[in-house]
């Protein structure tokens, strides 16, 4: 059974039946079968069904963020954005999947030669539960938009947001089995991988997850997308707007509990501006009020299980045993259910687990550096590289660290990382490889051909 358990209660929300082997294989062997008519419709049905499927997401918003709510504790407002940002991107490969996969005229000896993108087959999805919503939808308008098909392996903590998602595409009038939720744990994800019809993986998750999924899809020689972890780093140069950095980098950081990959984590400061960023920064982060998501005045929920609050709090207690000083948060609250404050470190330095991993809830690391080279090395010290930011005055200064400087796959300059339909998203290093959204996105899962008329 997968169950559905409220991270603010620790009650069984609702439990559901796994799907058998024989079930697995009958849904798969539906899907593929169902691709060879689907990828033959015209990009002007296709989008009229994904428009259909963004006004569904509009329409159930609020019961849909209750949902999230319920089952990984994001606060109403977070979960309502969530939705309308799947709308959002439903809306955008209506419009542009076609002109996104256009011919491309090529001029060689030929009387006709150009590249055509052909879809692929059945793509399997791996998906986690911190933007249970949003992660499918950034995945499944593309590859649906395509022509493709799609299964969904959820997070086994969101069972009830992977079934409503199969549903909305159900309701916006897709096939019977142009995607279609697996509801299985971890140990059966090698068997799809290796299924015949299954013919790519997108991956969103851990390091170590996409490392696994990597060399299952390598060895049978089959794409995968990976977007995995991240340690982004922010550097708050001396020439910057202190007070816009200090709102944004905790915004950035407490979206979501903290549970993002592209969150904010490491808040590089020059020493000249370091002790008044820290004094605005601890303000702003002491400002959240953290409680029940259903509650209207609370602006952060609780993390989504109490094992990852756990193992987020032994990695603040390394990091204190190794020296870093708390100067915020940093303790369990006396309360039922997966609650965290929120936090800051200081006196953060290499070896630690606040500097060197992943720290994938409501806690900051602030490090403090001498000058700006200096600033750009510690952020680049990590294995990590999904996004990275920069705060400075100096537009073209910032725009020059943020495109040669930063190694990461998004670097804004003033604001913080978040996805955009527009924009590719994914990150280098070991935060994975292959883009999601834009134009570069729906590319991934297509067969791109080369066509030669003599």
């Amino acid at each position: 059974m997968l169950k559905s358990i409220n991270p603010v209660t620790n009650e069984i929300v609702k439990t559901y039946q796994k799907h058998s082997e024989e079930g697995v294989e009958k849904i798969i062997n539906s899907v593929d079968k169902i691709w060879h008519h689907w990828r033959s419709t015209s990009f002007q049905h296709r989008g009229q069904l994904m428009q259909n499927a963004a006004s569904i997401l509009r329409s159930k918003k609020e019961e849909l963020a209750l949902l999230m709510a319920q089952e990984m504790g994001k606060v109403k407002s977070e979960g309502i954005a969530e939705i309308e940002k799947c709308a959002w991107v439903c809306e955008y490969y209506a419009a542009n999947a076609e002109s996104f996969l256009e011919n491309e005229i090529i001029a060689t000896q030929a009387s006709k030669s150009y590249v055509s993108y052909q879809p692929l087959g059945t793509i399997l999805a791996i998906m986690p539960w911190n933007f249970p919503f949003w992660q499918v939808f950034r995945f499944a308008a593309p590859t649906l938009m395509a022509g493709n098909t799609a299964v969904l392996k959820h997070a086994s903590n969101v069972p009830g947001c992977s079934m409503v998602i199969e549903e909305i595409f159900r309701e916006a009038g897709f096939p019977e089995n142009v995607f279609r939720s697996l509801m299985i744990g971890s140990p059966m994800v090698e068997k799809v991988i290796k299924h015949k019809a299954i013919k790519a993986v997108s991956l969103t998750g851990s390091t170590p997850a996409g490392k696994s999924v990597a060399a299952l899809a390598g060895a049978e020689l089959k794409k995968c997308v990976l977007e995995l972890g991240g340690s982004d780093p922010y550097l708050i140069l001396k020439d910057a707007d202190l007070e816009l950095a200090a709102k944004t980098c905790a915004a950035g950081r407490l979206l979501n509990a903290g549970q993002s990959c592209i969150g904010a984590k490491r808040f590089i400061v020059e020493e000249e501006v370091y002790a008044h960023f820290l004094e605005l920064f601890t303000h702003e982060m002491n400002a959240a009020h953290f409680g029940d998501p259903f509650d209207e005045e609370s602006t952060m929920g609780p993390m989504a299980r109490e094992d990852l609050r756990d193992e987020l709090h032994q990695q603040v207690g390394d990091s204190v045993n190794k020296g870093a000083e708390v100067i915020l948060g940093g303790e369990i609250p006396h309360r039922k259910g997966a609650f965290y404050p929120p936090t800051i470190l200081e006196n953060v330095q290499p070896g630690m687990p606040a500097y060197d991993e992943e720290l994938f809830g409501p806690v900051a690391s602030v490090i403090k550096v001498k000058d700006q080279e200096e600033a750009i090395r510690v952020a680049n010290d990590t294995d990590f590289g999904l996004g990275a930011a920069v705060f400075t005055n100096n537009l073209k200064k910032g725009e020059h660290i943020a495109e040669i400087d930063l190694e990461a796959g998004a670097c804004f300059v003033n604001d913080f990382v978040k996805s955009d339909p527009r924009l590719p998203f994914g990150g280098i290093k070991t935060s994975g490889f292959g883009r999601e959204l834009s134009v570069h996105g729906i590319k991934e899962f297509m067969n791109v051909k080369t066509v030669f008329v003599k």
